[in-house]
């Protein structure tokens, strides 16, 4: 339930687990999905369904083909969200395999296509969708025709449209996971009004910018029209073209292109593969690898040379590089892949070694972390490890959408977004999955060590040590990796602070003093109604977003000497 007078009615096609739906809800509570579908075709058990409604529930849910699923069924929205099927052109195949748009999983597309246009007047202002980075490339044969067929699209029924391929690791996340963002604006909607130029809007001012600062490569900037119907588009576009005209980072306007490739700019925290494993004796036995298969494992993951014999009768040779084995925990975790589940020996699964030295495979728990889900948010009575991993390797970034989505908010209300439910919170339907209803070996949640952040501390940054009123200890108490601080009423913040060099915060606890350590995100003007409405409390206080970054062996004891609630001090004086 929105705790907000603000409202973003959602729309998510292609659920999956709700990878948009927790990125939306973590960026804003605005973001109020009111109908969701998920349909696995050619499959009978339909686990992300259940996975899905077992965490937001079965109201507004879904479970049946898009293609069979009438538009007036689907309740009028604001924004529509999906990371529509990706197989035929993702990196698992070639690029000369890829049936493109034209194939089999390709056509849903078209399905969004449908929605869109049969909704008419009613239609979205807004659309937000996923897909692989290769889809700027499809097919083999005729460079970008894919993508220049969606943008046309888009084009032709009044939106905005701007892409940006982004790795999750260059912003800090724990994985290099790289997709297409697409992002669209009817022209009369706030934020369709704000536009101007084109090449500022990409640069500097737009979305996507303003989610995730680049800077523009040396001479790739282009600008052209994509001409004709789009039969015309699918037969003519790029004919003969060597490489796709379409750079990372652009948009389209009445059918006109600006185009750019972008180097991501970022200098905030960031995670690594090992930030985000369990202690060694937290893992099932099953995970490790025995000596026998150790062998196996070493193959599949080092470089080959093999003879092959081709369709047509010719001898060649298949060579493949070698990958790192085991995998590295001080970098963000390689792409996690459908493949990842099993057993089973393979060159693409993650391996990591353990501080005895053991071998192991990643726990379902950790894949949904390097996808920014909350802990276990797949678990299920009725869904394997193997499919856990399965639905993992077919999700997003949950921290890409919601910083894109924190950007639509502001764009839309020209207000720093809310949330009470961070990306981290598990979403339970209610009433809850019981697990007590099961017979099995089902044993509960699984939540330990707690994912942690890279970064270096600056000790001669300014720290701000702030006191926590005892019906808000529990909430600072609580191991969660993001939090929102409330200053008293403004008139009350003392002068002698200066905002601009505050960098570093740490809440004290009356009667133990200060512990943890966070990361001033944002500050800004709030109201305590915003989260707490029951409050009426709406006049103006300083806000803190915060980041966990870590604690002291033991809470330290410190004077508070700015009207005994603050203390404005450096980091190196705590916690040398």
């Amino acid at each position: 339930m929105s705790k907000t007078n603000k409202n973003i009615r959602v729309v998510e096609l292609f659920a999956g687990v709700g990878g948009f739906r927790i990125g939306l809800e973590g960026a804003s509570d605005a973001f109020d999905t009111i109908w969701n579908n998920q349909w696995e075709p050619s499959t009978v058990h339909q686990d992300a369904s259940l996975v899905y409604t077992a965490r937001f529930g079965t109201k507004g849910h879904s479970n049946k083909d898009i293609n069979l699923v009438p538009t007036k069924d689907i309740p009028d929205h604001d924004l529509l969200v999906g990371g529509f099927p990706c197989q035929d052109y993702s990196v698992a195949t070639t690029l000369n395999r890829s049936g493109g748009i034209e194939g089999q999983k390709g056509v849903l597309w078209w399905q969004i296509y449908r929605i869109l246009l049969e909704k008419g007047d009613a239609r979205p202002k807004y659309v937000f969708f996923e897909n692989v980075d290769r889809l700027l490339g499809s097919p083999s044969k005729q460079r970008g025709r894919d993508f220049a067929i969606i943008l046309a699209s888009l084009s032709d029924l009044g939106y905005i449209v701007e892409w940006r391929i982004i790795n999750a690791a260059d912003y800090g996340m724990p994985q290099r996971r790289k997709r297409t963002y697409i992002t669209g604006y009817q022209s009369d909607s706030a934020i369709g009004r704000k536009l101007a130029q084109m090449n500022h809007w990409v640069l500097y001012d737009g979305v996507m910018a303003q989610a995730f600062p680049f800077t523009p490569r040396e001479k790739s900037q282009s600008q052209f029209d994509i001409d004709g119907t789009i039969q015309e588009v699918s037969a003519n576009f790029n004919k003969g073209g060597k490489d796709s005209p379409f750079g990372n980072a652009g948009m389209i306007w009445n059918r006109h292109v600006y185009s750019v490739d972008a180097d991501a700019v970022y200098d905030g925290t960031g995670q690594t593969l090992g930030d985000n494993l369990v202690d060694e004796k937290f893992v099932p036995e099953e995970f490790f690898i025995t000596e026998e298969e150790l062998t196996k494992w070493q193959y599949e993951k080092g470089e080959k040379k093999i003879n092959r014999v081709s369709k047509e009768g010719h001898e060649y040779v298949y060579k493949e590089g070698a990958i790192a084995f085991p995998d590295y925990l001080d970098r963000p975790s390689r792409t996690v892949i459908t493949g990842e589940g099993g057993a089973a020996p393979s060159r693409f699964k993650h391996i990591v070694q353990t501080p005895s030295g053991r071998y192991r495979r990643l726990l379902p728990l950790e894949l949904e972390r390097l996808n920014m889900f909350p802990d276990n948010h797949t678990l299920h009575p009725e869904v394997t490890d193997g499919r856990r991993a399965f639905l993992m390797g077919n999700a997003l970034v949950c921290g890409v959408v919601e910083q894109i989505g924190k950007s639509l908010f502001r764009f839309i209300y020209d207000e720093e977004p809310v949330s009470s439910r961070p990306i981290h919170i598990q979403r339970e339907a209610n009433p809850m999955l019981d697990f007590g209803l099961f017979a099995g070996n089902m044993q509960g949640n699984l939540v330990v060590n707690r994912p942690k952040k890279t970064y270096k501390l600056d000790e001669t940054k300014h720290l701000l040590i702030a006191f926590v009123k005892p019906d808000n200890q529990d909430y600072f108490l609580a191991e969660t990796p993001t939090k929102v601080y409330y200053t008293g009423k403004t008139k009350a913040f003392p002068s002698t602070i200066a905002l601009n060099k505050l960098y570093y915060f740490m809440p004290y606890i009356k009667g133990r003093g200060v512990r943890d350590l966070y990361l001033i995100k944002i500050a800004r003007i709030g109201r305590k109604s915003e989260i707490h409405p029951e409050s009426n409390d709406n006049d103006p206080r300083l806000v803190f977003d915060l980041e966990y970054l870590e604690s002291l062996p033991d809470y330290l004891p410190v004077h508070l000497n700015i009207m005994r609630t603050y203390t404005d001090t450096f980091a190196g004086r705590i916690f040398k």
